[in-house]
């Protein structure tokens, strides 16, 4: 199955079990001004999961675009994107823990055909200090499962991934981590404040045998490794405890939230860990191949960035964002400018977006027609910002180039910044790439010059007033 194949089956396949299918939200928040984007399935459907009436009822599902730019760095490897698309299914008060996995599972393993013997699973630990039990519960409905699809799950404590990656989970099935699979909006139960939901999750992984483990990663590989050799395909999250000044309580109506990454299951499907190779993304790399000459194989760094950096502005513009220097137009700002430095990289000196764009909106066409729609506005928008940029570009890499032999200070990058433009992020990113010389105190150095540049700049505010 390729992903837009997967994604219409995963809506059919919870419709057919009472689900309202709902439409995407937007990458910008309606209503949320404590977030720039909507960077998971659940963030538009939040005040239904703390109780609200939604108007489809108590089962839904969707398919939700999401923008992650903390994940911005980590883009080249095997399976992070900052734009991603995330199945979602919830239930607000209706069917629970024995409904949800056997239903997941199915999905999985039925729909989408992926082997049972190469899924893996972790739960919660439970926190004894604050009085919130082991998931026993889930950790049997997937013990049953496995069960009957002939997989024998042994089950092994490992709390801290730093555990695990020291120790290793012997090849066990069922993993059970601390933290890690606790849900709620602070991270910790810990930092919770009295009234806030909370619960544990379950999250299914996907094993990739032919990937080596990495010891850089720990002496052992475990479901949740970031060596590649496992991928995680989504998590069920059970909303089930509300803080209280004493502990914790449980809540009147429990919920599940659950959210499955699109991209790592049609990897998954493909039996192929880099989600680069899926339907989604491939098109686009073929294109940027086609434009440079060069094979992904050979500049896989450069085409993945690319790839889903377009993907992720693309979208933006769609959903009416326009590049800038603050907020969510720094951010697509930054995107672009990222795609057009390593296009740089790939030698294609020409203007490129207005040969990938329609690329993108050809992809997302069935799926998300408004795209397509906008697309001619969208070419617009980002060649204008490409143009802009690729000046600034060029007279900022030749600056660094001048300090290839002496080293690169903090001082210069102020420098880049203020003179020539050029974004401090990118500078570091460009010098490391390079292996050019970067001061260790580059930061302190850099804040030093902003935090003069200010003063001078309130001082000379200070004397218009007189």
């Amino acid at each position: 199955m390729d992903a837009d194949e997967i994604r219409s089956a995963f809506l059919d396949h919870l419709a057919r079990h009472g689900h309202a299918v709902i439409p995407r939200a937007r990458l910008v928040p309606d209503d949320d001004p404590t977030t720039l984007f909507t960077g998971s399935g659940m963030q538009p459907l939040l005040p239904y999961l703390l109780g609200a009436e939604h108007p489809g009822g108590r089962r839904l599902v969707d398919s939700q675009t999401c923008l992650r730019v903390q994940d911005i760095e980590e883009v080249g490897d095997n399976r992070h994107t900052t734009f991603f698309e995330m199945l979602g299914n919830w239930s607000l008060g209706d069917y629970f823990k024995d409904e949800q996995l056997p239903q997941f599972w199915g999905f999985l393993t039925d729909t989408v055909g992926l082997d049972p013997a190469r899924l893996y699973v972790s739960c919660f630990i439970g926190d004894a200090a604050n009085g919130i039990p082991k998931d026993d519960e889930s950790a049997a409905v997937w013990t049953r499962l496995f069960a009957e699809a002939g997989v024998s799950a042994d089950q092994v404590e490992v709390d801290t991934e730093e555990h695990a990656a020291e120790v290793g989970t012997g090849g066990a099935r069922i993993a059970f981590y601390g933290k890690k699979n606790w849900w709620c909006r602070e991270g910790s139960a810990d930092d919770m404040p009295v009234g806030e939901p909370g619960g544990p999750d379950t999250e299914v992984f996907y094993l990739f045998p032919h990937v080596e483990h990495d010891p850089a990663y720990g002496a052992h590989c475990h479901q949740n490794c970031d060596c590649g050799r496992f991928i995680e395909l989504g998590n069920s999250v059970f909303m089930e405890y509300r803080r209280t000044e004493t502990g914790f309580e449980p809540l009147p109506r429990r919920n599940v939230d659950y959210g499955g990454g699109l991209e790592r299951i049609a990897a998954a499907a493909i039996d192929s860990p880099d989600v680069f190779r899926i339907s989604l993304l491939r098109p686009i790399v073929e294109r940027l191949e086609e434009l440079s000459g060069r094979a992904y194989d050979d500049e896989t760094l450069a085409m993945r960035v690319i790839a889903d950096h377009l993907r992720g502005a693309t979208f933006l513009a769609v959903d009416g964002v326009r590049p800038s220097n603050k907020a969510q137009g720094y951010v697509m700002r930054r995107l672009v400018r990222r795609a057009v430095r390593f296009a740089v990289d790939l030698g294609i000196d020409d203007n490129f977006f207005p040969h990938v764009v329609p690329t993108v909106a050809e992809v997302y066409a069935a799926a998300y027609p408004e795209v397509a729609a906008a697309a001619d506005d969208v070419v617009a928008v980002l060649a204008r910002e490409e143009h802009a940029f690729r000046r600034t570009l060029r007279r900022g890499l030749e600056r660094l180039e001048s300090h290839r032999d002496t080293g690169i200070t903090g001082a210069d990058l102020f420098v880049l910044h203020d003179t020539y433009g050029f974004p401090v992020e990118l500078s570091t990113e460009v010098a490391l790439t390079q292996r050019m010389s970067l001061s260790e105190s580059w930061r302190e150095e850099f804040d030093e010059q902003m935090a003069q540049q200010r003063a001078r700049s309130r001082g000379e505010q200070a004397g218009q007033a007189r």
